[in-house]
């Protein structure tokens, strides 16, 4: 009864108090695990893979990550220890991971009926389903080190987003599109989770272009991408939260009347600003 507090601190990246207790829901521990890298040529087909699969396989799905090949070729270039591992070059990449609490739970067999049937009907172009854990983590080490490996290439600009699932392939065409057309041969590394719509559409300088210059676009370009996102009823900010860095662009897309909450809250739970203070929105007491 009365109000439900949680919700007010689920989010609030600790500017409204710290968590000192919490009742958890534990779930059995996975037993079984198939870790899958899917080659794809179209990036309309992620979403049919990603539905086919969620058909055939339901809650066992874990994981279904996209890959782009501009990412792959990053790595190989510059992270040790990752090679391409597929014969042919593809478009884009998913990885999928499928998981049960019953050891027998022929995991295998559901996918391989998923890769089957995606490639008859012309969904996917090759895949490769790994026979070891240490071929698994070798897998998600391609999915893990994107990041690193557009840092060591030169200039990159992160945009870490969500919108609905059904739009995500929309959402990266498009936001492609625009930033092109601002800068016409910046590198697109649009990678993330499928599942929820979490797309990171990270941008990677363009070839010889000076570096100092691409990121002095920074704003430019997040204005562009935050504008598609919240025209498709996104959100500008995924799994990383406002913190400072989003802060101008949080007051900028929402509400007066949502910001004045916000800062109603701040005030009323911490009136002398002592938790992670200034983040989110400006401590602006009465």
């Amino acid at each position: 009864t009365g109000y439900d507090l949680k919700q007010l601190f689920i989010g609030a990246e600790g500017t409204l108090g710290i968590i000192t207790k919490a009742v958890l829901k534990l779930y059995p521990r996975p037993r079984a695990f198939a870790t899958i890298l899917v080659a794809l040529e179209e990036l309309d087909e992620i979403l049919s893979l990603f539905d086919l699969t969620r058909a055939t396989c339901g809650d066992k799905l874990k994981a279904f990550e996209l890959i782009p090949r501009l990412a792959l070729e990053l790595e190989v270039a510059h992270i040790p220890g990752i090679r391409d591992p597929f014969t042919e070059k593809h478009a884009y990449y998913a990885l999928l991971e499928l998981t049960s609490p019953r050891q027998e739970d022929d995991l295998r067999g559901e996918i391989e009926t998923v890769l089957e049937q995606a490639l008859n009907n012309g969904v996917i172009s090759d895949a490769l389903i790994a026979t070891s854990q240490a071929q698994a983590s070798q897998l998600w080490k391609m999915r893990e080190e994107i990041p690193a490996a557009q840092s060591i290439e030169g200039g990159s600009l992160k945009h870490d987003v969500a919108v609905p699932v059904s739009k995500s392939v929309e959402f990266i065409k498009k936001a492609t599109q625009l930033v092109m057309a601002e800068m016409p041969g910046v590198r697109v590394c649009a990678f993330g989770h499928v599942g929820d719509g979490n797309i990171h559409f990270n941008l990677t300088q363009p070839v010889g272009i000076d570096q100092r210059s691409f990121l002095k676009k920074q704003k430019v370009f997040g204005r562009i991408v935050h504008d598609l996102v919240v025209g498709m009823k996104g959100s500008i900010s995924a799994e990383h939260g406002i913190g400072l860095s989003k802060r101008d662009e949080l007051c900028f897309y929402a509400s007066k009347i949502e910001i004045d909450l916000m800062r109603q809250i701040k005030v009323a739970i911490d009136p002398h600003n002592q938790m992670n203070p200034n983040k989110i929105v400006l401590f602006d007491p009465p």
